[in-house]
């Protein structure tokens, strides 16, 4: 099964509130979400990383939620809903930001050659997180856990006032297990070189 086909499969079980078709329409026929990177040219930097980056994600975040100490010990039960949503949707902001191109690099043999590569280029600057925040809700109605867990999915990693980011990981436990799936994600099963 295609990383799309499987995306399409678990947003179709899960994501069932006023909004999902249209903006699963959206995603499919009026963005490149489906067809993007997920960088330019750590992870997922290939056509389709995109959407496998987000199912990646989650995985990871399924996972992180199933560990009997984070139910027992923290009392976290998050709606399968609700997993979908953040996981699925976390990187929305970056379809429509990648354009194909090609820059020199310097070989072993001291020769420069074009290799193929990506340009980020934001026509609508809004922010990381809160930009997918902002794309979601205007298709869905988010619930506040979820759009908090998506707009600070980055956790520390992000240019944001630590504090606000300790608060909001700390308010929103599905914050930090977002951002805890994302780095599973980016730097273990996609190892940040592009490649599976």
């Amino acid at each position: 099964m295609s990383a799309r086909e499987e995306f399409i499969e678990i947003y179709t079980a899960n994501i069932h509130r006023e909004g999902a078709d249209a903006l699963l329409d959206y995603l499919e026929h009026k963005s490149d979400f489906f067809t993007s990177p997920a960088s330019a040219r750590y992870h997922g930097a290939y056509e389709g990383g995109l959407c496998q980056h987000s199912v990646n994600v989650y995985h990871c975040l399924t996972a992180y939620l199933a560990r009997e100490r984070v139910r027992e010990d923290y009392g976290l039960e998050v709606p399968e809903e609700s997993v979908a949503i953040a996981a699925l949707l976390h990187d929305l902001c970056k379809a429509g930001c990648y354009r194909v191109g090609s820059r020199n690099v310097k070989g072993p043999d001291g020769k420069w050659t074009a290799v193929p590569t990506y340009f980020y280029e934001d026509p609508l600057p809004y922010g990381h997180g809160e930009k997918s925040v902002y794309i979601i809700s205007g298709f869905l109605k988010l619930r506040r856990e979820e759009a908090m867990a998506i707009r600070w999915h980055m956790g520390f990693s992000g240019d944001e006032d630590k504090r606000l980011v300790g608060q909001a990981l700390q308010q929103y436990p599905l914050a930090f297990a977002l951002s805890v799936a994302d780095m599973e994600a980016t730097y273990f099963l996609e190892k940040e070189d592009g490649a599976q």
